[in-house]
């Protein structure tokens, strides 16, 4: 028993290299071990736990459900055993950080800040990843992200960074040919930008002699992503509805013009750091979040007033 112990981590550090790298001959050659060890290692375990992990085709490797479920689980036990190393060793903030937030924050707040963070913290590898879509912290390895909105309900633990209230803007060229929409109303005759993301409203939110209501809205361009959102409205393509934060500058060299002012609802679009619970939080996550709140606290730009 004591030797089925030990070598248990060890099944585990194989079993997620070889997901990982999507087969035995990769895992192998990454271990530094003989595909044949790999596979005995991948049988062992199955055997140990009397069922099956993979499912190995001459294409491909799939994991059963009782795979999945062991995939999850060694993950955070390996994160936690390195976490045990680095608190032995004086919690020295070390190895590879992996990063996912949205374009437009991710460009204009994390990508600066990051040659700071890692000047202080030289043992690290940062890897960034900018994307508008939703991705799964467990299954993409991340082990921080930056969302923008409400959080739905999970097991995912945040952290609020700032919040951004939001504008409907256009350019004046647009507004020149279109005319300036004076009240919500106005917006159906208007080509309104929208996202494609499963979360997005199709109507937007106004208030008007202390009533809430929602406005249906359409256009001809609908995008998946901030950064394209704003190039869009900036080409004069239509109105848009986005954080404050993402088109200040532009509002403020007169490229873009807010509108609907005395009818904005004044919600906030909040900004939370995420990851994932059940264990002690990695070193190098904390401080990438701590270095984070002390560069964004200050920001008129993520206070909600700006």
């Amino acid at each position: 028993m004591p030797r089925i112990l030990m070598e248990r981590s060890g099944e585990m550090e194989v079993f997620a290299r070889v997901v990982q790298d999507g087969g035995f001959s990769a895992a192998a050659r990454n271990l530094d071990i003989t595909p044949s060890a790999v596979s005995k290692l991948i049988a062992r375990l199955e055997m140990r736990l009397g069922t099956r992990l993979l499912v190995r085709t001459t294409r491909a490797l799939t994991l059963t459900e009782e795979g999945e479920a062991y995939h999850h689980a060694a993950l955070r036990i390996l994160q936690e055993l390195n976490d045990a190393d680095q608190e032995a060793a004086g919690g020295a903030v070390r190895g590879r950080l992996r990063i996912n937030t949205t374009i437009p924050f991710g460009t204009m707040f994390v990508a600066p800040a990051i040659p700071e963070f890692v000047a202080r913290n030289p043992g690290l590898v940062v890897d960034l990843s900018f994307t508008d879509g939703i991705v799964d912290l467990v299954a993409e390895k991340t082990d921080v992200a930056i969302r923008m909105g409400n959080l739905p309900d999970s097991g995912l633990i945040a952290r609020k960074l700032g919040q951004s209230r939001r504008v409907v803007c256009a350019a004046r060229g647009y507004l020149t040919r279109k005319g300036v929409p004076e009240t919500p109303a106005d917006l159906e005759h208007h080509d309104c930008l929208t996202f494609n993301f499963r979360r997005a409203r199709p109507s937007w939110p106004f208030r008007t002699d202390g009533r809430d209501l929602a406005q249906p809205v359409k256009g001809t361009i609908v995008v998946n992503n901030g950064e394209t959102m704003k190039q869009m409205v900036l080409a004069g393509a239509g109105i848009a509805r986005v954080g404050l934060f993402h088109v200040a500058d532009e509002i403020a060299t007169g490229q873009l013009v807010p509108l609907l002012e005395d009818y904005n609802p004044g919600d906030l679009e909040l900004v939370h750091a995420i990851y994932v619970g059940g264990g002690p939080l990695p070193h190098r996550v904390r401080a990438f979040i701590e270095h984070m709140v002390q560069r964004l606290r200050d920001s008129p730009l993520l206070n909600g007033t700006s």
